[in-house]
């Protein structure tokens, strides 16, 4: 029996691989030799590896360049037709999922209207299998080559476990640890929405055996900006979802902040006004209250009839831009309460960045983000205020989908490429290790 905390060869080997396709995905296309001197691993395992890696199809050979003196060197990157990855956001109006390759390239895309249901939970979960019965149908993937089905929710995500393993893939899946996707056995608590303890990773694993990771949606749109977007080189930072609601995401040392229950980042419902406006989460003078889309169309009160709070939103930055008075003090005041707010961010966290995105952040960013870096100077302690740059989502408003997908990329990456065993194996809670190749996964009947 090998002793606790030892590793074997088999934990060597995966973290060799793990560490070398990261490094091809983040920063490829890499050589061998550039391989070696960025991960202080031997040639022998640079060559050992890779070698794996390109008899499994993961990475692929993509050109050459010239050496000092030398033969030219082979280039390398991660196969991006190799596997597939789902993310799915669960928006205030509708359900998005997408369809990616391993470059992160959408494939397709269902956009389905909630309708007179709402966020009724059922309703969600059969918008959610519908678009992907949709994306794999429209597209032809075979779903054994998917990775797994992130899902970002408006809400506080409990993670579960059932029996002695998780259901759903991720540490527990391999008999490790808690399960930080969620997976089958997701609670969401959504105060906002009516979500009361749902169990969502349930309600969804009844409609497929894919691997299913569940997250905050303000979570993956602050993995998808660290990642790939505007976050990308810090390691303290701040990425602020500013849609119907607010939240945020809190990456402190290059890992995202969760506390005790995963409900760090509730930003929206930090306190601005006391005996202020009523927020939708019942209590008074959130943030959200004051700068969620939702509130501030309806606070202007004069957005088009019917047009949804994107179309509102759009003509309070028109008529602000034509210099209509009552638009130009509601955007002001919204700019300064964002600023103060970021300005307890700062006092908080001290992070270096703060990365405002979100349909709604990235729709009336450039008009607001002048009087958002002043009010955050004028509101934080100077100090740290001098170290924090302030700036926009580089990502757009799929930035959630693309976050989500990341949960089951970043469990790929972790394993060293291994595909996800099914479904069915994982529920029975047996914590078993996945060891064996992957089988198909796909919808049930």
């Amino acid at each position: 029996m090998t002793a606790r905390g030892k590793k074997t060869v088999r934990d060597l080997r995966r973290g060799s691989r793990s560490t070398l396709l990261r490094r091809l995905y983040f920063d490829g296309p890499l050589s061998r030799q550039e391989l070696g001197s960025i991960t202080g691993l031997s040639g022998g395992s640079i060559s050992n590896v890779t070698g794996e890696l390109l008899a499994d199809g993961l990475i692929e050979e993509c050109g050459s360049v010239e050496s000092d003196g030398g033969r030219p060197r082979i280039l390398l990157r991660v196969a991006a037709g190799r596997a597939h990855l789902v993310g799915v956001d669960v928006g205030e109006t509708q359900v998005r999922v997408a369809l990616f390759d391993l470059a992160r390239t959408e494939l397709a895309a269902s956009d389905r209207p909630l309708d007179d249901r709402g966020h009724d939970a059922g309703h969600v979960a059969e918008l959610i299998l519908a678009g992907l019965a949709e994306v794999l149908e429209r597209t032809g993937t075979d779903p054994g080559t998917v990775l797994g089905v992130g899902v970002g929710v408006p809400g506080i995500v409990e993670q579960g476990v059932v029996g002695q393993g998780v259901v759903g893939r991720g540490a527990v899946a391999r008999g490790t640890g808690p399960d930080l996707g969620g997976g089958a056995g997701a609670v969401v608590h959504g105060q906002t929405v009516g979500w009361d303890a749902v169990p969502l990773g349930r309600m969804l694993r009844a409609g497929t055996d894919l691997p299913l990771f569940v997250d905050n949606g303000a979570k993956t749109l602050g993995q998808a900006e660290m990642w790939f977007g505007a976050g990308r080189g810090a390691r303290h930072a701040v990425v602020a979802l500013f849609g119907s609601g607010v939240g945020a995401c809190v990456i402190a040392d290059g890992a995202r902040f969760r506390g005790a229950a995963s409900s760090a980042g509730e930003w929206g419902h930090t306190k601005v006004h006391v005996g202020g406006r009523r927020c939708r989460c019942g209590a008074r003078g959130c943030l959200e209250a004051y700068v969620g889309a939702e509130a501030l169309v309806a606070r202007w009160g004069a957005a088009p009839p019917g047009g949804g709070e994107k179309a509102g939103l759009a003509a309070l930055l028109a008529a602000a831009g034509a210099g209509d008075p009552a638009a130009v003090a509601l955007l002001d005041e919204a700019a300064e309460y964002l600023g103060a707010a970021i300005a307890d961010l700062v006092n908080l966290f001290n992070p270096e960045r703060i990365v405002i995105g979100g349909w709604a952040g990235l729709l009336l960013g450039p008009r607001l983000l002048p009087g958002i870096r002043a009010a955050a100077t004028e509101y934080a302690l100077r100090f740290p205020r001098e170290q924090t740059e302030i700036v926009l989502g580089t990502l757009g408003p799929a930035a959630v989908t693309v976050g989500a997908a990341t949960l089951p990329l970043s469990d790929f990456l972790d394993s060293g490429g291994e595909f996800p065993r099914r479904a069915e194996a994982d529920a029975v809670g047996t914590g078993a290790g996945a060891t064996g190749a992957a089988a198909p996964a796909g919808l049930r009947a």
